[in-house]
């Protein structure tokens, strides 16, 4: 099979061909329909997460129909056509038993753990805990700009931050993961601010729901003009980034008892950033994380989907084939467009 490939960190890209893989007592084989490009996937290739062993096919958004099944496996089978979220869960241990697969103490993460779907086909284990049945409602691209950035933002939202009507929420940078919340944030009723350093990043927040955008370089101070517009400091606040400067500011910029939700990948030199801990003690904040969202709870966010209330079709901005994707994925860091880009043509 055709698949981008990489044998070192920071080093060449290139499209080569591969060994097939097969599937495991446990788990499938899927043929990749669509499936996005991510910051996570640039971390990788740059060496930030530990999991990976070269050589190495990255990619963990992803959407399409399985062909082969493990002689385990009792509620897929050839020909359906499924999603998956980007943490997947060995379904045993005390977290998944809880309920908190996203946590799972045995997790494995496709284009992390083992070779990914930036691939003509790609193996997942554990398929009867991990696989979503994609709706019929939805095409293939737009399940696949579901698997990270959407799901992480809904769960951010809506299970971590309980967000409702009427309250303020911040969104501090506002690239896939932050226009995502910015939709899911304004859909559950929420005031929605959107803060970046791209006016076009920031205008697209604004067709998706939010009702005020602040420009980082055009402000004096981004936590004094998002408290101004909040009134005193917004009810929950997203690092949608992962930067010590974003992370500092969602902190700073709540409001008495507010939370702070981290969903903004912190590695490298940024992993222990600076938090105003003086302020979290004397006004009672809450620092919560957000890692993924677990498969049993993607019908939650498809209903919304069904139900008009969510349109992530809207955040899918270019679609590419597998050829063009080594130069996309290199350039990540750097991107100036907006939106989800996603590998949708795998031949040819």
């Amino acid at each position: 099979m055709k698949a981008i490939f990489y044998e070192q960190f920071e080093g060449p890209i290139s499209v080569q061909e591969v060994p097939d893989p097969s599937p495991s007592p446990h788990g499938v084989v899927i043929q990749v329909m669509a499936t996005g490009l991510c910051l996570s996937d640039w971390h990788g290739w740059m060496g930030h997460d530990p999991d990976i062993r070269l050589p190495h096919v990255p990619g963990h958004e992803l959407a399409g129909v399985i062909t082969a099944a493990g002689k385990e496996v009792t509620r897929w089978k050839a020909g359906d056509a499924v999603t998956l979220p980007f943490v997947c869960g060995c379904g045993t241990c005390p977290q998944c038993i809880s309920g908190n697969h996203q946590v799972c103490d045995h997790q494995f993460q496709p284009g992390f753990t083992h070779w990914g779907s930036f691939a003509e086909f790609v193996a997942i284990d554990r398929a009867d805990i991990n696989l979503v049945r994609m709706p019929e409602n939805l095409d293939y691209v737009t399940t696949a700009s579901l698997g990270c950035r959407f799901a992480t933002s809904f769960r951010a939202v809506a299970a971590q931050g309980k967000v409702s009507a009427g309250q303020w929420v911040a969104v501090h940078g506002c690239g896939g993961v932050g226009l995502s919340a910015v939709m899911i944030a304004s859909a559950l009723g929420a005031n929605v601010i959107g803060i970046d350093i791209d006016d076009r990043k920031l205008d697209l927040a604004r067709s998706l729901g939010a009702t005020a955008i602040v420009n980082g370089v055009k402000v004096a101070d981004t936590v004094e003009a998002v408290r101004e517009i909040s009134r005193g400091g917004v009810h929950v606040s997203l690092d949608a980034l992962g930067s010590p400067q974003t992370c500092f500011n969602s902190i700073a910029s709540l409001r008495k008892r507010g939370k702070h939700i981290q969903v903004g990948l912190m590695l490298a030199e940024h992993s222990r950033p600076q938090i105003p801990m003086d302020r979290v003690i004397a006004w009672e904040l809450e620092i919560l994380g957000s890692h993924g969202m677990q498969a049993y709870r993607y019908e939650d966010m498809f209903a919304m989907i069904a139900a008009g209330k969510l349109h992530p079709e809207k955040l899918v901005s270019r679609r590419i084939r597998l050829e063009e994707a080594p130069a996309a994925l290199a350039e990540l860091h750097d991107f100036k467009g907006t939106g989800i880009t996603v590998i949708d043509r795998f031949q040819g």
